[in-house]
């Protein structure tokens, strides 16, 4: 095994792995996540040798952890405002992703900037010292467009209509280290001096632990209670599975070598697993109960897709679904599908708790 094999070996896996943080601990994973997406290619460089497919599978990695903020969020955010502009903002740029991979027009990624991120950030920054709840939806919306406006345009003209790198420029060019030194130590001033002294005293001291869930969402059998009484498969939990799942796997479609799929048929795919999906956890929920443990869940609702996979192609034939595509693709819906399930609930109860609450002063 070459010294090349292990290097990306461990980068693919780091980048699978560390997202798998980001529910627990949301603002040092999220970031450790865009330090690692920053620095991969600069490590493979180091080494001597430039991955093929990099841009790919740096693509894949990208949405991947994104889409595990987003549905973070959905468990952790008890600012229900703030959760509804988070959604906006990962939907929109996953609208954009795909219509980027379709017609191959940069601008398109221009058009649909990655705010959401930044936004995941933001709020999680604000959560280390303040509740949240503090601040009203027109403050969220104010600091979400600021983001997108003062951050992420810039840097998505920089990085894809200019297509300037980070690392090469402060390389090639002498003044750009510098230069940069003195921006963020201008931001930083900013930020301590105009930014802190206007926010209210902290309500309590730093937080970069996950808040537990609701006291009503704490266990397996009171989310079954919830499911049972307010979760209907045509309902707007699952259009949004639909959404989500649909829109990444036809992302995931573009990259992947060798898929030979239509959006159209991946959506159409995407659509009918989630809705029988959502059937058979219903099923599941009335019958068993679900599991207690991500893992265990993730594991039953793969192992019922694997089979069902097995036996169509027994019925089909071989040639009629791809192995390991049909495989990849199973692994990440039913990772996503789990996740948005046991953390649906969760998020109902905290926009019901944010709706009806007293409102820190």
């Amino acid at each position: 095994m070459t010294t090349e094999t292990v290097v990306f070996g461990v980068v693919v896996l780091v980048r699978f792995l560390l997202p798998l943080a980001i529910p627990r601990w949301p603002l040092p994973a999220i970031v450790a996540c865009l330090v690692v997406d920053g620095v991969d290619q600069t490590v493979f460089q180091t080494f001597g040798f430039d991955p093929p497919g990099y841009q790919g599978y740096d693509k894949a990695m990208d949405v991947y952890y994104l889409a595990i903020a987003f549905l973070a969020s959905m468990r952790n955010w008890t600012r229900s405002s703030a959760a509804d502009i988070a959604r906006f903002l990962f939907l929109y740029r996953m609208v954009g992703v795909v219509a980027f991979e379709l017609a191959h027009w940069r601008p398109l990624l221009l058009i649909f900037p990655n705010t959401f991120e930044y936004f995941f950030i933001a709020y999680e920054l604000v959560r280390t010292r303040w509740d949240p709840r503090r601040f009203d939806r027109r403050w969220w919306l104010l600091c979400a467009a600021a983001i997108w406006v003062v951050v992420k345009l810039p840097q998505e003209w920089w990085i894809h209509i200019a297509q300037f790198d980070l690392t090469d420029t402060l390389r090639d060019i002498p003044w750009a280290a510098p230069a940069l030194v003195v921006l963020l130590l201008v931001v930083a001033a900013l930020t301590w001096f105009v930014v802190i002294p206007r926010m209210p005293s902290p309500d309590h001291g730093w937080r970069f632990v996950a808040d537990p869930a609701p006291e009503a969402m704490d266990t397996a059998a009171e989310r079954d209670a919830w499911m049972l009484t307010h979760y209907r498969v045509w309902s707007w939990p699952t259009l949004e599975k639909v959404l989500l799942v649909g829109l990444l796997c036809v992302i995931y479609g573009q990259i992947l070598p060798g898929l030979d799929a239509s959006p159209l048929e991946v959506l159409a795919f995407t659509g009918t697993y989630v809705v029988l999906n959502a059937a058979i956890g219903l099923v599941l929920v009335r019958r068993i109960g679900s599991r207690e443990g991500v893992l265990a869940a993730f594991g039953l609702r793969l192992g019922i897709n694997v089979v069902a996979v097995v036996v169509a192609r027994m019925v089909l034939g071989t040639g009629a679904i791809p192995l390991w595509g049909t495989l990849f693709f199973l692994t990440l819906l039913a990772l996503l599908v789990t996740l948005h399930d046991r953390w649906a609930p969760v998020a109902a109860v905290r926009r019901e708790e944010d709706e009806t609450a007293p409102q820190p002063a």
